[in-house]
């Protein structure tokens, strides 16, 4: 067998084995997880009540939206691309007593219909921002989003706090 034959049927075999094996999905952001006080932080700052509908976009383990149902009362879905992140996602939900309040989806964030939240954060990469943007601001008016480390270029942010060496950027969609 010719050399070049060889590669190719051995990439060929990586290549198989990887999806029979179930290959990690290629992820846009690495998970880093957001600290306790600067999920706070994002809450508060979102003024985040009862009645209201958070989504997390780029979820990891779901603290986010955990402590949205367990600490403010309101319900969400927490979107991930990662199955791990999915589980364990889950799992905090259980253990935190809150899984009739929200759900986690294994997703990608641009084939994602944000329509029922009110509530958006996010902690993503700046050229990820930007990607969802066009999406973002189609969202009703009012909507409230909230970012972790990175704005959203020149969408200026209504305010811009800084905790535990953290910048949360908060933004409301504006009437059409």
């Amino acid at each position: 067998m010719k050399k070049s034959v060889k590669i190719l049927v051995c990439a060929l075999l990586i290549c198989c084995s990887a999806v029979v094996y179930g290959q990690q999905p290629v992820l846009d952001v690495p998970y880093v997880p957001t600290s306790q006080n600067v999920v706070d932080a994002m809450l508060k700052l979102a003024k985040v009540k009862p009645g209201d509908v958070v989504y997390d976009l780029g979820c990891g383990d779901g603290r986010i939206v955990v402590t949205a149902a367990k600490n403010y009362g309101a319900t969400g879905v927490g979107f991930d691309i990662d199955p791990e992140r999915i589980a364990e996602a889950n799992e905090n939900a259980k253990n935190a007593g809150v899984t009739d309040k929200v759900k986690f989806v294994n997703a990608n964030l641009f084939d994602t219909d944000m329509s029922e939240a009110n509530v958006i954060t996010m902690y993503l990469l700046p050229r990820v921002n930007m990607q969802l943007r066009p999406k973002i601001l189609a969202l009703k008016p009012g909507t409230r989003i909230v970012s972790h480390a990175f704005d959203m270029g020149d969408w200026k942010p209504e305010k811009i706090e800084h905790v535990d060496d953290a910048t949360i950027y908060f933004w409301t969609v504006p009437k059409k």
